[in-house]
């Protein structure tokens, strides 16, 4: 999928993940996709609009490498949300802390694609 100059608008607050008991029902509950140095936890919730997270493992890097990674995150699923379908919580984590933007993008694609969440 080409990510170059793809217009997706914002990511509203609505779309977050931030009650932690949403985020252990999708850890206890929802289904799970791997790949290396990723992985992807997701489940309907009946709702017109996605949400997501973006939890990092207990001790991924310093603070600087953190807020990188969330931003990479945030910025991955801007691209991607058009693109996905409709009604899930989604949890995207990444377990590399020397992964770039792009490499982001094409484990987030691969991910969704395994689940089943990208449109046809």
């Amino acid at each position: 999928m080409e990510t170059d100059n793809i217009k997706t608008g914002c990511f509203s607050k609505k779309e977050h993940i931030k009650r932690p008991a949403d985020i252990q029902n999708l850890f206890r509950n929802g289904k799970r996709i791997s790949i290396k140095d990723a992985k992807i936890f997701f489940i309907q919730n009946n709702l017109d609009y996605n949400r997501i997270g973006f939890p990092l493992p207990h001790g991924y890097g310093n603070a600087v490498q953190r807020n990188k990674a969330k931003r990479y995150n945030r910025e991955t699923y801007r691209l991607f949300k058009t693109h996905l379908n409709i009604g899930y919580d989604i949890l995207f984590l990444v377990y590399s802390e020397k992964s770039s933007f792009n490499s982001r993008c094409e484990q987030f694609e691969t991910l969704c694609k395994k689940a089943g969440l990208l449109k046809e």
